[in-house]
C-alpha cells in the first residue's frame, strides 16, 4: 500500500464529490465567500510586504539625488545662444 505524499496544498485535502482537483477548482470559483487564505499565510505576506517597503525606502534614501529641473538664470522660453 502506498502512502499519500505530505502536502500543504488545500486542494489535495478537500474532498468534494469526486475529490478531484478540477471539482475543487470549480467549487472554489462558485463559492468565493467560503474560500479564505490561512492566517499564517496572510501574516507571512504582510510581513514580506513590510520588509519590501522598508528596503525600497532605504534604497531611495541612500541613492543619489538628481536635479530634474535645475534652476536656470535665463527665461525658459528663450532659446539658448
Amino acid at each position: 500500500m502506498t502512502r499519500r505524499k505530505k502536502t500543504r496544498s488545500l486542494a489535495d485535502k478537500v474532498q468534494i464529490r469526486t475529490g478531484r482537483r478540477k471539482d475543487y477548482k470549480k467549487w472554489r470559483h462558485e463559492n468565493p465567500d467560503q474560500v479564505t487564505s490561512s492566517t499564517r499565510y496572510t501574516q507571512k505576506k504582510r510581513q514580506q510586504r513590510k520588509l519590501q517597503a522598508a528596503r525600497k525606502l532605504a534604497r531611495q534614501q541612500e541613492g543619489q539625488g538628481i536635479a530634474i529641473h535645475p534652476e536656470q538664470g535665463s527665461d525658459p522660453g528663450s532659446p539658448e545662444p
